[in-house]
């Protein structure tokens, strides 16, 4: 998940459950602790191995075990910052709570994702990835958004044009976000942008009425929109059993040695859906929509024959940590000009629309000797390295 959403959810959850006992530190804490897990981006960002983002990204600062401890860091700073500053604070207890509140919707929201996260470091370094959410689901964290800002637009009578301004802000937003679904490859209809701003009038415009908008506290705006937020995973979970049952069919009709298989969100909503199946020589990919869920075609994207590279490539270590990584790659040996190349493209984030190299496409390439002369991520394949030359561990 984003980080923007982390921090939204955060602020969500501090203002609804916290901040009327504990005030703004409350909101300040929750926003702070949904956002705190991704700090580890900064061992990417600092070292030069170009596996930094799969060996350090999503590990103990994004882990249950490692929870407590830095819930509890976190609030002995608060509450010291705030004796300097002469800020009334919770108390220390209550800050490690909702510290740890915070921390832990970060980590939920992560293993939600497809990316997954390893949510059990160090006892395990498997990531979990229940597969609810895309990474970056604009319609989540407009529910998380919403209600915070509805109960902004309804906290003072006096200032009622804040409702048109809101209305007319998010429609343009709306209206953004349709434009760039379509600019990378994931297109939705001009009558789903109209009727989202029908709803966003709706949204903004109804509470006015007898006044009852008013009425509400900011905190229960905020509730209401928590459960909206779980109403909204449920849904994504009905979707994602759905459309894991035609998955599931698919390969049993076709009699698939099935190594692994899933249901994978796409954007730009919950009704659209991948499906994927890693066989045992290569894989099967599809797409989903939930409001026309009947059988659909998969395209396979078949593994290159084993040969001398291929297992040469398998057994670097940087390889090796790339497949436990991956969950649904596609191996391919091929010759370019004196190079002969072994590519492992992972098709769990594959837009079929957008040329390659798709993201997370890693490279090995050996020269006529049969030694390895490069390796790193495909350029443009990740968006964060080129390839590069890295020390090697076989004669």
């Amino acid at each position: 998940m984003d980080p923007v959403t982390h921090g939204i959810t955060g602020a969500l959850l501090g203002k609804g459950y916290f901040s009327d006992r504990s005030g703004r530190v409350a909101i300040f804490a929750a926003t702070l602790g949904a956002l705190f897990p991704d700090v580890d981006v900064v061992a990417d960002a600092i070292s030069r191995d170009p596996l930094a983002i799969i060996k350090y990204h999503r590990g103990i600062t994004h882990s249950f075990a490692g929870l407590p401890f830095f819930a509890a860091l976190l609030a002995w700073l608060t509450r010291w910052a705030a004796r300097r500053l002469k800020i009334d604070a919770p108390s220390w207890g209550i800050l490690t709570l909702i510290y740890g509140v915070g921390i832990a919707s970060h980590i939920l929201l992560d293993g939600m994702t497809s990316f997954g996260t390893r949510m059990l470091t160090p006892f395990s370094q498997k990531r979990v990835a229940w597969d609810l959410l895309f990474i970056i689901d604009l319609a989540f964290s407009a529910t998380v958004l919403l209600p915070q800002v509805i109960a902004w637009v309804y906290s003072d009578r006096a200032k009622r044009g804040r409702a048109v301004k809101m209305w007319l802000l998010f429609a343009c937003l709306a209206a953004a976000a349709w434009a760039l679904a379509t600019s990378v490859g994931y297109p939705f209809h001009v009558w789903v942008l109209i009727t989202v701003i029908a709803i966003l009038a709706g949204l903004f415009f109804l509470p006015a009425l007898h006044g009852w908008g008013f009425r509400l506290t900011r905190s229960a705006w905020c509730r209401i929109g928590t459960w909206a937020m779980v109403l909204y995973i449920l849904n994504c979970w009905t979707a994602h059993h759905l459309v894991m049952q035609r998955v599931k069919a698919f390969a049993a009709e076709n009699h698939i040695e099935v190594e692994r298989m899933g249901a994978l969100p796409l954007p730009p909503s919950w009704l659209s859906w991948g499906g994927v199946i890693r066989a045992t020589n290569g894989v099967y990919q599809s797409r989903f929509d939930i409001r026309h869920l009947g059988p659909q075609p998969f395209q396979f994207f078949p593994d290159s024959p084993m040969d001398s590279y291929i297992g040469r490539a398998m057994q670097l270590p940087e390889v090796k940590l790339y497949w436990s990584f991956a969950r649904f790659p596609v191996i391919r040996s091929s010759t370019e000009d004196d190079l002969h190349i072994v590519e492992f493209g992972e098709n769990r984030f594959v837009n079929p629309k957008r040329r390659r190299p798709q993201p997370f496409t890693y490279l090995v390439g050996f020269d006529s000797d049969g030694k390895v002369v490069e390796e790193g991520w495909e350029q443009s394949g990740l968006f964060l390295r080129n390839m590069q030359r890295m020390p090697h561990h076989l004669p």
